[in-house]
């Protein structure tokens, strides 16, 4: 990672073409991909004992969730989905490919109108504005860790007249809902969160007897990293996995004395890949209102963000269509208490 760091730190001060970002990716993804594809069952012990010695959330959040709601409005599609979105065509627009990501996580996590639905980790309201808007007899509660995205959220709500959606901030270290809940979803929160089984323990208790809880998380198909912000050597946990972690797609494996899998999932790479180079696209499109949004947060430093944030799309881009999208891919995981 050191090589990785040295580049995209040489062009904070001095720009370079992209084609030298990725081919640092590019060399980035392919040590790690050996490194984890060398692992086992047992590292995820490991790793998992390892996660146990940590809070549910570190300071979760890369310094990207700062940046204020009209940058999202330029960069992501219609819905604000700020995660992976799925293509089910070579034409698919990032609209559609947004729709269909959220029509399956509707499907996988086994939703219906009339259950009381519970959103962890809800960004900037994609999936809740859209069970609220799918299941008006459906009572669904949206936590985000940001007051910039509840208040985006409860605007929406209240311009489409969704009085089944409330929206709430919270620290998920200490965050504790009333009453129970059919289902409990969780949409690329994982990945920010440190002690999976202490977190999980509590998602337990929060379900009603038949409930059941969906996961859908980035992962690697054979090990787990932690992306350590205090290494001074690793740019990409420095600015943009900060605080966070890529579980191995059986990793959460290892808490099933807590919960048992029923039904999971596997979404190729490659629709990260399309969803970050459709976001680039977007960011090239409106580079002059984004450029603005980002002055009124970070003044002097808006040059240096605005390579930052195409560093993290390029990123994100080159690992999960790294060989093909067979290496980091999405995971889905419907799953039930254990018995």
């Amino acid at each position: 990672m050191s090589v990785v760091s040295a580049i995209i730190g040489s062009a904070e001060h001095v720009p370079l073409p992209d084609v030298v970002i990725r081919a640092a990716i590019q060399r980035l993804c392919s040590r790690t991909a050996s490194r984890l594809s060398a692992l086992g069952a047992a590292e995820d012990a490991a790793f998992a004992g390892r996660m146990m010695l940590r809070p549910v959330a570190e300071g979760a959040g890369a310094r990207h969730d700062e940046a204020p709601a009209s940058f999202f409005a330029e960069v992501l599609g219609p819905n604000r989905k700020f995660s992976s979105c799925f293509y089910k065509t070579d034409a698919s627009t990032l609209q559609e490919a947004e729709e269909e990501a959220l029509r399956q996580t509707v499907e996988h996590a086994g939703l219906a109108d009339g259950q009381t639905i519970l959103e962890l980790g809800c960004g900037w309201g994609s999936l809740s504005l859209w069970m609220a808007r799918q299941f008006p007899h459906a009572k669904v509660t949206a936590v985000s860790s940001s007051q910039a995205q509840r208040a985006h959220v409860e605007d929406e709500a209240r311009l489409r007249g969704l009085l089944n959606l409330r929206a709430v901030t919270a620290d998920m270290n200490v965050f504790a809902p009333e009453g129970q809940f059919d289902r409990i979803v969780s949409v690329e929160m994982f990945g920010q969160m440190m002690n999976w089984r202490k977190l999980m323990t509590r998602v337990q208790s929060w379900l009603a007897s038949e409930g059941r809880f969906f996961m859908h998380v980035a992962t690697h198909r054979a090990g787990s990293q932690l992306f350590d912000r205090l290494d001074r050597h690793d740019w990409i946990a420095q600015h943009v996995f900060t605080g966070g972690l890529m579980p191995s797609h059986h990793l959460v494996r290892q808490f099933d004395d807590i919960f048992a899998i029923e039904k999971e999932w596997c979404w190729s790479g490659t629709h990260y890949q399309r969803t970050a180079n459709d976001w680039l696209a977007n960011f090239e499109a409106h580079r002059g209102p984004i450029e603005a949004s980002l002055r009124r947060v970070y003044g002097e430093e808006t040059a240096l963000l605005m390579r930052r944030w195409r560093w993290f799309l390029l990123a994100t881009s080159g690992l999960f269509g790294y060989a093909g999208g067979t290496e980091w891919g999405i995971s889905h995981y419907r799953m039930k208490a254990a018995e």
